[in-house]
């Protein structure tokens, strides 16, 4: 987000530019950063494909529909839309690594736009969109629930307006969980994801009010601690390479941020992951 009330472009640069072949290290093949699905999968890339499937299989696109993926990271979920359900893709990225890395080669079928969500121009609705992992950035720290809760309205608003009648939406969230807001971590906040706060599960279901039916919401901390154990173990791995690539002070700073948020998801249980698949409202009431 570039308005004062979200994480900027640059906020968002330190943590995703930092180096593809960094990421590329830790990360599975499909270079899908955020909580894989470990419903059945046995190993990070499957959990992370089962991920992009369960979100892909909620929107129930068919061949030749669009698709808008908000944050799309380096393009694992647009890949998988194309090749696997012929969706045609477009996604919006704050990165310009990660929109150098998804138009590494060309795909006719899907386009990555280095675009924040509030400037996205619909010139033809979408069949369904999915955004995984960016919610978290639409709130800065310190803004008050009003302030909040104004910035996901918005969101669900434009969603609303670029879907199609009976149009879905999918969402993957990190959230507070067991813990104040004031106990959010400075660390966290300010040398991982600077300008960025974690909603409340009763803040997202509130701010979609009238615009979104609720069809399935899932809390799947343990996912992400799984997957977090996973990273931190592929990256202390390839620590010497990862040393040569960003230096000891970016490795230290993820191994300690791996490392906390694996408490955080299961131990403390102060941080919780949401998965929402939601249906448009058509004739949505005014909540006034």
């Amino acid at each position: 987000m570039t308005g004062a009330t979200g994480a900027s472009a640059q906020a968002i640069s330190h943590h995703y530019d930092i180096s593809n072949d960094f990421y590329q290290l830790w990360l599975d093949p499909s270079m899908t950063y955020s909580s894989a699905l470990w419903d059945s999968a046995t190993d990070l890339h499957s959990a992370q494909l089962a991920k992009l499937d369960w979100h892909l299989a909620h929107l129930h696109l068919q061949p030749g529909q669009r698709l808008l993926d908000i944050g799309c990271g380096w393009g694992g979920l647009l890949e998988r839309a194309e090749y696997n359900y012929g969706v045609r893709g477009t996604g919006l990225t704050l990165s310009p690594a990660q929109k150098e890395w998804a138009d590494r080669v060309p795909h006719p079928m899907r386009a990555i736009q280095l675009e924040n969500w509030q400037d996205h121009v619909c010139d033809e609705l979408y069949h369904g969109i999915v955004s995984i992992g960016a919610f978290e950035h639409f709130a800065k720290q310190g803004l008050s629930k009003a302030e909040r809760s104004d910035n996901y309205r918005h969101f669900f608003e434009q969603a609303h307006a670029w879907l199609v009648p009976g149009g879905s939406l999918s969402l993957q969230t990190i959230g507070c969980g067991n813990m104040l807001r004031t106990d959010f971590s400075t660390f966290f906040a300010t040398e991982i994801f600077p300008e960025s706060d974690l909603p409340c599960l009763d803040e997202i279901i509130s701010a979609m009010q009238f615009l979104f039916e609720v069809k399935l919401v899932r809390n799947d901390r343990h996912d992400y601690a799984k997957t977090l154990r996973l990273w931190l173990s592929n990256l202390s791995e390839h620590k010497a390479s990862a040393l040569e690539m960003v230096g000891p002070t970016v490795v230290t700073r993820y191994l300690k941020y791996f490392k906390l948020a694996i408490i955080s998801f299961e131990q403390a249980g102060t941080m919780e992951l949401y998965r929402l698949a939601l249906k448009r409202i058509d004739n949505p009431r005014d909540r006034r």
